[in-house]
């Protein structure tokens, strides 16, 4: 039985109010207005022509056209500014984010539930061997994405360890000072926060009676799926105030991962819970990268929300039907 406390889930929701809320602007975007031409430039050109009046007349012409010429170029730079594009919420982003994960949870439901009635239809009492159950977990914490019909490519980490130019995720953005070693990373994911999912959720398996198609199981799941989610959101889409409420809740639901661990065994739950100090570190260089990007040209920071510029397409797309 899948038990649940409110009151951790309280804590965890009032810590990220409070990091969202730290890190936001009281700025708002500030209106361009449109530059009136000047009223003295028709003046300007009459005066000018009555200066040149006791001249010739190709000299009069000449002058005439000069200075009507400049008076319109000076006009046409003077009424140039126009107002700012109309900025809202890109529902269809939502939308898309929304059911990228309903996808995702499907199709891994599905697969879990079919290895559940190929073990028994083997007549494997004990379910499958603890090794045949590690890869599994390992390979779903580094791809898990496969499940997932968005874009969310990782930051190319070859790239990062040869120090090659820009690629998402890396050297595309203003960063911390405080950022650690590109190198930190893959080490990270790959070497422990990977093993320890695959191991942990293999004695999950081994203490809820074999069965993958679990609900606790299920919880560590819906963290790499929002996890995939947001790696669309900050790496390929690169919006980095949305980044910030969306690695928030990733780190929520990796806290409630390990606390679903926890009810059914408690060393499990322990080393899950140990990555959420990842996590923490994770969050905090997030909130930080959006402090540090505001928008080039009104420099201002990106709203925590997905938007859109009216009348132009959503940039998320899904990727499985392009």
């Amino acid at each position: 039985m899948v038990r649940f406390n409110p009151s951790l889930v309280m804590v965890l929701l009032i810590g990220v109010v409070s990091s969202a809320a730290a890190f936001q602007t009281t700025n708002h975007l500030a209106t361009k207005s449109v530059t009136r031409s000047p009223p003295f430039l028709a003046s300007s050109v009459l005066l000018l022509k009555e200066k040149h009046n006791n001249h010739d007349s190709s000299t009069t012409t000449t002058t005439t056209t000069t200075t009507t010429r400049t008076t319109s170029r000076l006009m046409a730079a003077s009424s140039s500014t126009q107002e700012p594009p109309e900025i809202q919420l890109d529902t269809s982003a939502l939308i898309k984010y929304g059911s990228s994960i309903a996808i995702q949870m499907s199709l891994i439901t599905a697969l879990f539930a079919g290895v559940d009635v190929a073990t028994n239809a083997l007549g494997l009492e004990d379910g499958l061997p603890f090794l045949a159950v590690l890869p599994i977990f390992y390979g779903l914490s580094l791809k898990s994405r496969t499940f997932n019909p968005l874009n969310n490519q990782r930051p190319n980490r070859d790239q990062a360890l040869q120090k090659e130019g820009e690629t998402q995720g890396f050297r595309d953005r203003v960063m911390p000072s405080w950022t650690p070693p590109g190198v930190t990373f893959p080490i990270m994911w790959v070497l422990i926060i990977g093993p320890i999912r695959a191991y942990t959720s293999a004695l999950v398996y081994q203490s809820n009676g074999h069965h993958l198609c679990d609900l606790t199981i299920l919880a560590l799941m819906l963290h790499l799926s929002m996890g995939d989610v947001w790696n669309t959101i900050n790496n390929v889409e690169k919006r980095y105030g949305a980044a910030v409420p969306s690695v928030l809740v990733v780190s929520l639901l990796a806290a409630n991962a390990a606390y679903q661990y926890y009810q059914v065994d408690t060393l499990a739950g322990s080393l899950l819970g140990a990555t959420l100090l990842w996590f923490t570190v994770a969050s905090t260089l997030i909130a930080d990268t959006w402090r540090l990007n505001p928008d080039p040209l009104t420099q201002q920071r990106d709203p925590l929300y997905p938007t859109i510029v009216e009348g132009e397409e959503s940039v998320t797309q899904f990727a499985w039907f392009d």
